[in-house]
């Protein structure tokens, strides 16, 4: 599989969805079909009459100042429609990566739309346990109605799994891929304020081989409270002196996890108020904890 991956030239962001005005095909969708390893095929359903060179592509393009470029070989794929594969091999950087069709035809690549996805493959994906690096790639439909990809590119990683929230604190099991806890192993709950310096609550690790779990008490968090709504975000330490590692949630095929995994928020008297205190997903995916005062409408 020949694949490429270069910045855009100079000045050369993504254009604009074509719509058919400049000779290209307006309305090609592609179909996505996910693999166990972190594959993904797609299968465009080429319009009668579109023919592609060579050169044609499918283009990933990573959102950003700096944008990456991706380009994988588009081509016929038996069934009168054109097909690219995106290998597991083939590392993409996290962040959100813009879908396009370059037909090799002379005219700008235009943005795809999306059709039927086959995730299934990504539903309580477990890979092996020893591998070094995890990418994780789940095809989405973003706002103005075109595939995208979210991608994820870490090792170690710290994958959540079952919460359980509890009044005075919640309880986190999950698995440890590219390591094995160690002596000393902990999670680390920091505050992501940086305005008079953050705080950091540690809590050990119970771990069986890679599985682990740990309790949170909401206490140590409210402790520090110091207004308003503070997010707080934590970190698996596998061993004494060993790198964190963020925990989150990956493995399955929610690609924006914050509006569909919800979590009750509990009330917790601090410093004469009551303020409520819950986990929740961030735009990334990552595990967090939020403690809110009673004026916070978030």
């Amino acid at each position: 599989m020949n694949t490429s991956t270069r910045p855009p030239a100079a000045g050369s962001g993504p254009p604009p969805p074509t719509t058919g005005t400049d000779g290209a095909p307006p309305g090609l969708t592609a179909d996505t079909i996910a693999d166990s390893a972190g594959g993904l095929t797609f299968d465009l359903a080429a319009p009668p009459g579109v023919r592609t060179t060579w050169s044609a592509a499918l283009v990933l393009r990573l959102r950003g100042a700096d944008a990456e470029e991706v380009r994988l070989p588009l081509g016929p794929n038996g069934a009168g429609g054109l097909r690219a594969v995106l290998p597991s091999t083939v590392a993409l950087a996290e962040g959100r990566w813009q879908v396009y069709a370059d037909l090799g035809d002379g005219h700008a690549p235009h943005r795809l739309l999306p059709g039927l996805n086959d995730l299934r493959s990504l539903v309580d994906r477990r890979p092996l346990a020893g591998i070094g690096r995890l990418g994780v790639r789940i095809p989405y439909t973003t706002k103005l109605g075109n595939l995208a990809l979210r991608s994820w590119l870490r090792g170690p990683h710290a994958e959540a799994g079952d919460i359980l929230v509890e009044p005075a604190g919640m309880t986190v099991e999950g698995r440890l891929y590219g390591a094995l806890p160690g002596e000393g192993a902990h999670v680390e709950a920091r505050a992501r304020r940086t305005a008079g310096g953050g705080a950091t609550v540690t809590v050990p690790l119970t771990a069986d081989g890679a599985r682990f779990s740990f309790t949170l008490p909401y206490a140590g968090p409210v402790g520090h409270w110091r207004g308003g709504g503070e997010p707080w975000d934590l970190w698996l330490v596998p061993a004494e002196g060993a790198p964190p590692v963020r925990i989150g949630r990956l493995l399955d095929d929610v690609a924006d996890k914050k509006q569909i995994f919800a979590y009750p928020a509990m009330p917790v008297p601090a410093a004469g108020a009551e303020v409520r205190v819950g986990p929740y997903y961030t735009l990334d995916n990552d595990l967090a904890l939020r403690v809110a005062g009673p004026e916070t409408t978030d």
